[in-house]
């Protein structure tokens, strides 16, 4: 590719209508393009990707050497595609896509580039890896996954729920995923499940109207509306009086009853290792999936107190932090 060439591709991504541009150091002498794609405009995915550039200029990758593209598209199918293609067409050395959806749609319009993924619930069940001793495809990353099975124990402890709302989007991986886990605990706990589906921006009222009106616990999957809303999700389930679970991080502190939480800070600088290990030849299809090395399991006390919910302080004790 001519230098004109490449610096009009740049240019049109600059121009290029995003809901969100992260500022990030760019050099055009830089040898190096990473290019980073976020499936929705949300902490959890900001505090990985700063997480991560910290931890590559640590390792000599910075603004000298490496030019970096971020984006965070609209968080729809066409436009992370669009986006995905961008970056094929800048001649990137390696993209790295936060979110299953971004992740996802990355592996299948790029074929040559390699793909490093982070913040993806399930790896192998939304298709970014055959195993998790190595991907067997052009990816490699790190997993969120964090074991549903004790945060629903853990919401039991407070009370026995006897039907569970599910906030989700068929249209994302991830959050597809986190349905199917809470329905083969629901046989486990006898519990019911109540689904509500949230595809875009304009169905979150009617689907939270829906769906806290049947149950007497709400859990929020990681769906990028969901995510994005998720305080407004929580307050409007309080209201109800129904108390409100996630693995979104943050979750307790924004009022859920109950977080478990891959930590993005960290889960960034696993990715850093693994994009050095990649820049340095290795074949994304032959590295280990990364899990989470810290999980907290946060319970907030304010929240409990308002909806009259009580627990034992060995389950207090169990937790990483109590929001008092």
């Amino acid at each position: 590719m001519t230098s004109g060439l490449r610096k009009y591709i740049l240019i049109l991504l600059a121009m290029a209508v995003f809901t969100v541009s992260l500022p990030v150091p760019v050099s055009h002498s830089a040898s190096l393009i990473i290019a980073a794609v976020l499936s929705s405009d949300q902490p959890r995915y900001r505090n990985a990707h700063r997480s991560l550039q910290r931890a590559l200029a640590a390792k000599g990758y910075g603004p000298d050497t490496v030019e970096f593209i971020t984006q965070v598209p609209n968080p729809d199918p066409i436009s992370w595609s669009n986006t995905i293609r961008k970056f094929n067409a800048v001649g990137a050395n390696i993209i790295i896509a936060y979110g299953s959806p971004a992740a996802v749609v990355a592996l299948q319009e790029s074929q040559d580039i390699p793909i490093v993924f982070v913040d993806v619930y399930g790896p192998q069940e939304v298709g970014l890896a055959k195993s998790m001793s190595g991907s067997g495809v052009n990816a490699a990353g790190v997993s969120s996954k964090v074991p549903l099975a004790t945060l629903v124990k853990t919401a039991m402890e407070f009370k026995t729920f006897r039907q569970i709302g599910v906030l989700y989007s068929s249209r994302e991986a991830g959050s597809v995923v986190q349905l199917k886990e809470l329905k083969r605990l629901a046989v486990q706990h006898g519990f019911s499940v109540v689904e509500s589906n949230v595809p875009n921006q304009a169905a979150l009222d009617s689907a939270i109207s829906s769906v806290i009106s049947q149950v007497d616990c709400l859990f929020a999957t990681e769906a990028s509306t969901i995510g994005k809303n998720l305080e407004k999700v929580i307050r409007r389930a309080t209201e109800s009086r129904v108390p409100v679970i996630t693995q979104i991080p943050e979750g307790a502190d924004k009022g859920a009853l109950i977080s478990l939480e891959a930590n993005p800070a960290e889960m960034g600088i696993q990715a850093a290792e693994i994009v050095t290990r990649v820049l340095g030849g290795k074949k994304p299809a032959l590295l280990p999936i990364a899990t989470p090395r810290k999980v907290d399991l946060v319970i907030n006390a304010r929240t409990a107190r308002a909806l009259d919910l009580h627990v034992s302080l060995s389950t207090l004790e169990k937790a990483t932090r109590v929001i008092k």
